[in-house]
């Protein structure tokens, strides 16, 4: 019996950690595998990207998959081929380069890009990014963002969420004078509430980083170099280089125009099928299941064992049904844990809270009908195994609620929740 051709448009932690668990199922056996990505490069772990720009990890030690690994395992790999067009009809893909590949089941896995927001000055006549304005979504960004910040004495990020801070961060350790400018009136409002953002606000500032929040910028000033940004409440400050880490957007694109539904990103099932071909999966930061579009590494992981389950048979029932988010990460340095929502919602809700700005810890929990819903753990996270499991499972907390913040006899990181 021949193989079944399978072709995977995206090279990044989604599209490989799926043909990882297509293999784990016994994949090889069923399927010739081809793989198109974007970028020049193995499949390496993008969330270590901040290590890079800060200097903490050289570029080759954060390769999940080497060249060598595709070959061992029979992948074709176009590297730095990007997908142009999908034509349904003939089930082929065809890359910039030329190079078509004919499929018989097809996995869209193009992940995301950096978004640019429509600021004056921005981008050239090409619409490309101006010599000393940078994303940081790449390899190369973190190449081009640190040969600048050698020379450069200040440096400007638009975006307080967790990418610009650590583009902050990294810009410290190459001697520059850091401006973080955020739109929002509090750093990572996402994972923190406002008495939470202000201890990381100060964190920040002691470490050297000057904070501008409830900033619209307008423009970037400076015709052949960067030297500021102007505001819309008339203010500016003066920078020589500028990142940008104003969130990001699928590249659902293709999906658009090879006729598949497209909302924020392509619509999928429980099956992480396209809702409009039953050849055609997607995973990752490209796809939307039931209304959510997940940016998550675990989200991604649980949608590659749904994908594969279902391709190879293994479990062909297998679904996906939504991700509970929580993250557990280090800021500027500072440890965090946030996990669902991160105010009261219900007035039934419990509060747990305590706070020592002085030394930088901030914990609150949210329960509802005695289970957990909602939690923020910053600076002392050692009960963050604990929570995040009980999130996770929804399971009934202990009534000695004070246990859940502090160890006074409370169950163990360990202890396993039913």
């Amino acid at each position: 019996m021949p193989k079944t051709k399978l072709v995977v448009i995206g090279n990044g932690m989604a599209g490989a950690r799926a043909v990882e668990e297509v293999l784990a199922r016994g994949g090889a056996a069923q399927f010739d595998i081809t793989m198109f990505g974007d970028e020049p490069y193995g499949n390496y772990n993008r969330i270590l990207l901040s290590n890079i720009l800060s200097g903490a990890q050289e570029a080759d030690e954060i390769y999940i998959n080497t060249f060598a690994w595709y070959a061992e395992n029979n992948i074709t790999l176009h590297a730095g081929a990007r997908v142009v067009e999908i034509d349904r009809a003939a089930k082929a893909v065809r890359a910039a380069d030329g190079t078509i590949a004919h499929y018989d089941k097809l996995l869209i896995a193009t992940g995301s890009r950096a978004f640019i927001p429509p600021i004056k000055g921005a981008m050239d006549a090409d619409g490309k990014l101006r010599p000393g304005i940078f994303g940081f979504r790449t390899i190369d960004d973190c190449t081009a963002i640190m040969n600048t910040a050698q020379q450069s004495r200040r440096a400007a990020v638009i975006g307080g969420g967790l990418l610009g801070l650590e583009a902050a961060r990294g810009l410290l350790n190459h001697g520059c004078e850091v401006h973080v400018v955020h739109l929002g009136s509090r750093l990572m409002e996402v994972q923190l509430d406002d008495p939470g953002a202000r201890i990381l606000k100060t964190a920040m500032e002691k470490m050297g980083v000057k904070i501008h929040l409830e900033k619209s910028t307008t423009e970037i000033l400076g015709e052949s170099k960067v030297t500021g940004l102007a505001f819309k409440d008339g203010s500016s400050i003066e920078c020589d280089m500028l990142v940008i880490a104003a969130g990001i957007r699928p590249n659902a694109e293709l999906g658009t125009r090879s006729g598949l539904t497209v909302e924020r990103a392509i619509v999928v099932d429980n099956h992480m099928r396209s809702v409009d071909d039953m050849d055609v999966y997607v995973v990752g930061e490209c796809a939307q299941h039931r209304g959510f579009v997940y940016g998550l590494v675990a989200p991604l992981w649980d949608q590659a064992k749904v994908f594969a389950d279902h391709i190879t048979g293994a479990n062909i029932q297998a679904q996906y049904h939504g991700s509970k988010l929580a993250t557990k990460l280090k800021v500027m340095g500072v440890e965090l844990a946030s996990m669902g929502v991160t105010e009261a919602r219900d007035e039934n809700d419990e509060l747990i809270q305590f706070t020592e700005p002085g030394k930088g810890t901030y914990k609150k929990l949210i329960v509802r009908d005695g289970r957990l819903v909602g939690g923020i753990l910053m600076g002392d996270i050692s009960k963050a195994a604990y929570l995040m499991q009980a999130f996770d499972r929804d399971s009934k907390l202990p009534e000695e609620r004070l246990s859940l913040l502090f160890d006074l006899g409370a169950p163990s990181e360990k202890v396993t929740l039913d």
